[in-house]
């Protein structure tokens, strides 16, 4: 009778441990947490929770915000490293990380982090008054340029507008322009309009209505490609300056997560980004399709961004 019980007992221990090993096994196993640095309804809370309406169901897990705000992204990113390394924890991460991080205003550094997917990629634009500017040619604006010390609006200073400008001049050999700065993009598209300044700093985003209307023209784009709603307008490689830089968000999780587990997240996410409704939020934002990338071009351009701001950040004393 003892060695019944003992069989009975050993049995359903053996049962236990393959069951507790199933669940292990399981990814996504709990909740995940996305983290962001912005309050509810900003921008990149609202680009996280488009990418979480689908998300669940491509990963069969549900998925929760986690806001975080303050210091340019720097106390999300501290939060971040303080989680478990298990793949439950995601943060979005943006061009105000990068800089935030090249700054040395945060602890995590490149290699803490994995690169899951990119979400959006909206390319620094320079644009000019369609009716008050002299220069009406991409080429024009660079000769203008380099001969003239413009006078450009940024949202801001320190952020990507400001050093996108500082680094565009430095690689096309031209005139760093005086800096005019505004609270936003939609302020800095008003006044470039009013005649406040010369050039602007804009995403396609920013300046959409007045583009539409004839008001403003984009004529260089600090993208890899051109962008069809503004055919005229040529990129910086192009015209023989080779800047790359765009207002961006994308997903990391930890970098000691095992790479079948980031694999499954980046083709989860991916998923969810292909279907209409993350679609139709690109579109509405002014992007296309091929905003969203996989891991490894979202990976490179990370480390891309803050091995250029590094360099610029310091020159221009705001580090």
């Amino acid at each position: 009778m003892k060695l019944l019980k003992f069989g009975v007992a050993l049995t359903a221990g053996v049962s236990a441990l393959a069951l507790n090993a199933s669940a292990e096994d399981k990814f996504p196993s709990k909740t995940i947490e996305v983290i962001t640095h912005a309050g509810a309804g900003g921008g990149t809370d609202v680009n996280s929770r488009m990418m979480m309406l689908r998300a669940r169901r491509t990963l069969k897990a549900d998925m929760i915000v986690v806001n975080k705000r303050g210091g340019g992204g720097a106390r999300a990113m501290n939060h971040f490293a303080t989680r478990p390394a298990d793949g439950h924890t995601i943060m979005t991460f943006t061009i105000g990380h990068a800089i935030t991080m090249a700054k040395g205003k945060t602890k995590l550094k490149v290699e803490d982090m994995a690169a899951i997917a990119r979400g959006t990629n909206d390319p620094q634009i320079l644009m000019v008054n369609c009716k008050l500017s002299k220069y009406k040619t991409p080429e024009e604006l660079v000769a203008g340029m380099k001969a003239n010390k413009l006078k450009v609006g940024t949202t801001q200073i320190g952020t990507i507008d400001h050093i996108s400008a500082y680094i565009f001049a430095k690689k096309g050999g031209l005139m760093q322009p005086t800096i005019v700065p505004f609270k936003g993009g939609g302020e800095l598209a008003t006044q470039l309009v009013a005649g406040a300044v010369e050039v602007g700093v804009l995403n396609l985003s920013e300046a959409a209505s007045p583009i539409e209307a004839g008001d403003i023209c984009p004529l260089i784009i600090m993208g890899t490609n051109r962008m069809k709603p503004i055919p005229k307008a040529k990129t910086a490689t192009e015209l023989g300056i080779p800047v790359v830089l765009s207002t961006v968000r994308g997903f990391v999780t930890h970098s000691s997560v095992p790479a079948e587990k980031v694999a499954l997240l980046e083709a989860g996410i991916a998923k969810a980004m292909k279907h209409k409704m993350y679609q139709s939020y690109l579109e509405a934002s002014g992007l296309d399709a091929t905003s969203p990338a996989g891991s490894k071009a979202w990976g490179e351009q990370i480390k891309a961004m803050i091995k250029e701001f590094g360099p610029a950040i310091k020159e221009m004393g705001l580090k």
